[in-house]
């Protein structure tokens, strides 16, 4: 199995590649810049424990040929519109899933969600029906990702307008030993987009004795007796 990451060479996706190669994932990480993907495909590459799966870097276009089913978005949100409209013709047919925020232009602790409703949402308007989009990982620390010593300690939240492609990236995930969720159709996402910029507020403030949490969910206790 293969996935592309596009926008692979950022922080989000370069942590992504380390941990879906170490549970057995080939990833083909994208980019604008083919030479960077190569580079930094390569520093990925060393930082792997033996019996990993490789990471090779292309350029975007190459990078979801490479992949069977499944893309993963990773970019800033200012490029996310753009690089899509770039890309449509080639993610035919492709579940792609989409872990941008659409987090305000200098302040991060705040969103400024499109006309749309959310990012995921604006991407599946951007590729038509042929292409489903699927969001997921908003709420995933990069720090963690890129620490493969640290347990990824949240869960995630999926959402999308096609449940069958739901379930592939919710199974897609659950290889990385996290819990996935049903959040339900792409209209889900105003609310899982957002809760990022709380996230952040909570993980930057100075009262709070820990950073880069995300969220869990959690069954009642059920009472004795």
């Amino acid at each position: 199995m293969t996935i592309a990451i596009l926008g692979g060479t950022g922080p989000q996706g370069q942590g992504l590649a380390l941990r879906f190669a170490r549970a057995g994932i080939s990833v083909a990480l994208g980019s604008r810049d083919q030479k960077r993907a190569v580079e930094i495909a390569q520093n990925l590459s060393v930082r792997l424990p033996a019996g990993s799966f490789d990471i090779s870097g292309y350029d975007n276009h190459t990078a979801i040929q490479k992949a069977g089913e499944i893309v993963i978005l990773a970019v800033p949100w200012l490029g996310h519109n753009s690089l899509i409209r770039e890309l449509k013709e080639h993610l035919m047919g492709k579940i792609l899933v989409d872990i941008v925020v659409p987090l305000k232009d200098g302040d991060p602790k705040k969103v400024e969600m499109p006309p749309e409703g959310s990012a995921t949402e604006a991407a599946q308007a951007l590729v038509g029906e042929q292409t489903q989009v699927i969001g997921a990982l908003h709420n995933v620390s990069a720090h963690t990702l890129n620490d493969l010593d640290a347990k990824i300690n949240c869960d995630v939240l999926v959402c999308g307008n096609e449940l069958s492609s739901r379930k592939k990236v919710m199974e897609l995930i659950e290889r990385l030993d996290v819990r996935a969720y049903n959040a339900g159709d792409a209209e889900a996402a105003r609310c899982i987009e957002a809760l990022t910029a709380i996230l952040i507020r909570i993980n930057i403030s100075k009262v709070v004795p820990f950073s880069h949490a995300g969220i869990n969910i959690w069954a009642p206790e059920k009472n004795g007796g």
